[in-house]
């Protein structure tokens, strides 16, 4: 009886296909990049796509990220509709960015706006690296810097979370003229008495890692997240010398006094809602 329930549930489980190989239904399962282990989506989606095995933190849509912290309903998006143009009429850019809007849903790297965490308003900025790899152009800096002005006219905190893999090239010495100008809107945030929250998250890289994400009043990352300026090879080859094996991860910054905290995903919404109530204009709790 019991070798005729196991061979049943066999036979539901896996239903071979006309060549006799095993289909599983596409995207119901995930391989975790850290550990290799396959498990259900839908599993991993419940547990923030952090593996519950080797705790490996895969990466959050932009979407997923906002739906992870804020109050529901309360979110707001800002400049939606901003979009890329080709001022340097670089070969098929304008086709990979529509590329990534039909694949993403976003029309940028960045989504910003404002809503409540735990009811403690705060303006929020976050970079997906599903659009262009998290890349830095005209319109991401533009949103970005726009947030931080909307950020102080209303007086109220701003959160970035970074992921990226540096400026765009494809927009050349404009989109490296995006770290002045998200800098300069911070620095005119703070001299306001504002407070600046960074999370960088897997990766942070090149001119993002080298200007907005690195200085917030607080700079937080995700376990394991890579977080540097130029490549490890390149390092390497420059210095002549091999880097330690941990080299760049959010765990070395935070040892070498790069980092405030590394903070598991699970616990970002507590940390976040803590910080937001202790810096309450006030000191209201």
């Amino acid at each position: 009886m019991l070798k005729d329930i196991f061979s049943k549930r066999r036979r539901y489980a896996s239903i071979p296909s006309e060549n006799g190989k095993v289909d599983v239904p596409e995207g119901l399962m995930q391989k975790c990049k850290g550990c290799n282990k396959i498990f259900y989506r839908k599993e991993i989606k419940k547990m923030l796509h952090v593996c519950v095995n080797c705790g490996y933190h895969h990466p959050l849509t932009a979407w997923e990220r906002i739906d992870s912290l804020f109050d529901e309903g309360t979110f707001v998006e800002w400049d939606a509709n901003i979009t890329s143009t080709n001022p340097l009429n670089f070969p098929d850019y304008i086709e990979k960015v529509e590329k990534d809007r039909k694949k993403t849903g976003l029309n940028e790297a960045v989504v910003t706006g404002k809503g409540t965490i735990d009811g403690q308003e705060t303006a929020f900025a976050v970079m997906d690296s599903n659009f262009r790899m998290g890349s830095m152009g005209s319109v991401v800096g533009e949103k970005i810097a726009r947030a931080i002005e909307n950020a102080r006219k209303e007086s109220i905190p701003f959160i970035i979370f970074c992921a990226s893999g540096g400026a765009r090239m494809q927009e050349g010495v404009l989109s490296l003229m995006q770290m002045a100008k998200t800098s300069i809107a911070i620095k005119r945030f703070s001299d306001a008495g504002g407070l600046m929250v960074s999370v960088m998250t897997h990766p942070t890289t090149g001119g993002v890692s080298a200007s907005f994400a690195s200085i917030g009043d607080y700079n937080f990352a995700e376990p394991g997240a890579l977080i540097g300026f130029a490549g490890r090879r390149v390092i390497e080859q420059t210095v002549r010398e091999k880097l330690p094996q941990d080299f760049q991860t959010a765990e070395f910054q935070l040892k070498h006094g790069q980092l405030d905290k590394v903070i598991h995903r699970k616990d970002m919404k507590d940390t976040l809602s803590t910080l937001l109530k202790l810096h309450k204009k006030g000191g209201e709790h």
